[in-house]
């Protein structure tokens, strides 16, 4: 069992960087391309750093935080699009926890 949570990927509009959790490398291909499409137009469209990844329990969780000094930061609109986000992904949002439950707490 993890005693924290789990990164899956992160996408960091300040540095104009994506990382994936090489741990979840064996994830199909097409998955990996959308949680990186999904991840970056989310930080070039708001801005700040986009985290995803998993709960203790299995559950996804979407963070995201930005510099105090960022100025450009649209704190309204990033709430609207990971609402958005959510409802529009919800398939992918749970095939993901689905296959962290199953590949690594081992549930069936």
């Amino acid at each position: 069992m993890f005693d924290e949570r789990v990164i899956l990927c992160v996408s960091n509009a300040y540095n104009k960087k994506y990382y994936l959790n090489e741990d979840f490398e064996q994830l199909p291909q097409q998955i990996k391309d959308e949680l990186k499409i999904l991840s970056v137009l989310y930080t070039e469209d708001v801005g700040g750093i986009l985290t995803i990844g998993f709960e203790e329990s299995g559950d996804l969780f979407l963070e995201v935080e930005a510099n105090e000094n960022d100025l450009l930061f649209d704190e309204i609109g990033s709430g609207l699009k990971i609402k958005q986000m959510q409802t529009d992904k919800q398939e992918l949002w749970e095939s993901l926890e689905m296959f962290f439950r199953v590949f690594y707490l081992g549930e069936e």
